[in-house]
């Protein structure tokens, strides 16, 4: 049985989501922590939340701080897009 190959699949996007979605779910549940990732994202997820740390290599860092966003939702719809 062959599987559909998805062209828009990337592997790398893959590895990072996990911690990508800790980090949405940090920010919807302390409007500290969303303010801080909006504001600046390297100094949130370098400063983890609340004793957790989260595992991002230097590349996926610099693809959250190319994010710029006004709300959670946003920053969102762009983190799908890196």
């Amino acid at each position: 049985m062959l599987r559909h190959f998805n062209a828009t699949f990337s592997p790398r996007s893959q590895m990072a989501s996990p911690e990508y979605s800790r980090i949405l779910s940090a920010a919807v549940i302390n409007n500290s922590f969303r303010q801080m990732l909006l504001k600046d994202p390297i100094k949130a997820v370098c400063g983890g939340y609340s004793g957790e740390n989260f595992n991002l290599n230097n590349e996926d860092k610099s693809r959250l701080a190319s994010i710029r966003a006004s709300s959670l939702a946003d920053f969102a719809a762009q983190l799908s897009q890196i």
